[in-house]
């Protein structure tokens, strides 16, 4: 009991961690080189700026302001669990803008703007991608998608990317730059790219099928330390017709190290076969979601 209690203590450190310099990238990628050679991204980030444009008001408090609306909202809505790791990446955010903002007044790329487009878009696909694959949420569009997808079934993708798309659109009303507008979708295409790039890398698994006549000890210890499941599988060898049990155990990419080393402590001997899977859903990996289907009554 202890011992998971400790586990998830270290995990939830670990997740604000991670959180604290996902923030930090995308504050680079905003404040140093989107926002000042007036490139805008999506999401509250890119309303901010817009707002920065064409009334001065400072981009890091139009931002804070908007998310806190947005959080109340989905307080509501979407319930407290989904909030507590999204606040702390809102307030991250806007401390190190703002200390940005502050000290930092060297004009990078100013003459490359596309060059700026596709650093600072990399630095907030990076940030937004540690976020998603840390639990946590950037606010914003996200929870706007959240909400609709509650009650309406709409992907978060797709609503997301109607968000973004208007919004960047929209800073032509301020810039009167069609240009800037068309770096702007380059920000968010390959923001978009990192962001998959990111999460998937995050996120993706092994699968391994083991063959040993120790099975019972390697499953438990699969068990007890990279707190994994098992399935036994009974298979019998072609060439020598021997009944033989084999093991069957899917984990994140990171743990196959620590399954090999145990392998290797209690059955050297042991034939492994590991290969890595493009997705894996169900407990203790990613949920899945289907739509659901409405019956009309007429």
């Amino acid at each position: 009991m202890k011992s998971s209690k400790k586990a998830f203590i270290i995990d939830e450190l670990r997740d604000y961690v991670m959180i604290t310099l996902a923030m930090l990238s995308y504050c680079i990628g905003w404040t140093i080189f989107l926002l000042p050679n007036n490139i805008s991204t999506g999401g509250v980030a890119g309303v901010s700026s817009i707002l920065y444009w064409g009334t001065n008001i400072p981009a890091q408090m139009s931002y804070f302001f908007i998310n806190a609306v947005l959080l109340i909202v989905a307080l509501r809505v979407l319930g407290w669990r989904f909030c507590v790791k999204t606040v702390y990446a809102v307030i991250a955010l806007t401390l190190s803008s703002t200390i940005t903002i502050q000290l930092y007044h060297e004009h990078w790329l100013s003459d490359q703007p596309f060059m700026a487009a596709i650093i600072g878009s990399v630095f907030c696909g990076c940030g937004v991608g540690l976020v998603l694959s840390n639990n946590g949420s950037t606010g914003g569009t996200d929870i706007i998608a959240a909400i609709v997808n509650k009650y309406r079934d709409i992907s978060l993708g797709r609503v997301i990317l109607i968000c973004d798309v208007f919004i960047i659109s929209s800073s032509y009303l301020v810039l009167r730059d069609f240009e800037r507008v068309l770096y702007g979708y380059v920000v968010l295409y390959v923001t978009a790219f990192c962001i998959d790039q990111v999460v998937n890398s995050r996120r993706s698994s092994v699968q391994f099928f083991i063959i040993s006549d120790k099975y019972l000890e390697i499953g438990q210890r699969i068990n007890r330390e990279p707190h994994r499941g098992c399935t036994i599988i009974d298979a019998q060898g072609f060439y020598s017709g021997k009944e033989v049990k084999m093991l069957f155990v899917l984990a994140n990419r990171r743990q196959s190290s620590i399954i090999f080393q145990l392998i290797n402590e209690v059955d050297p001997q042991a034939f492994v076969s590991q290969s890595a899977v493009i997705g894996v859903y169900g407990e203790g990996f990613d949920r899945f979601k289907t739509k659901r289907k409405t019956e009309r009554i007429s």
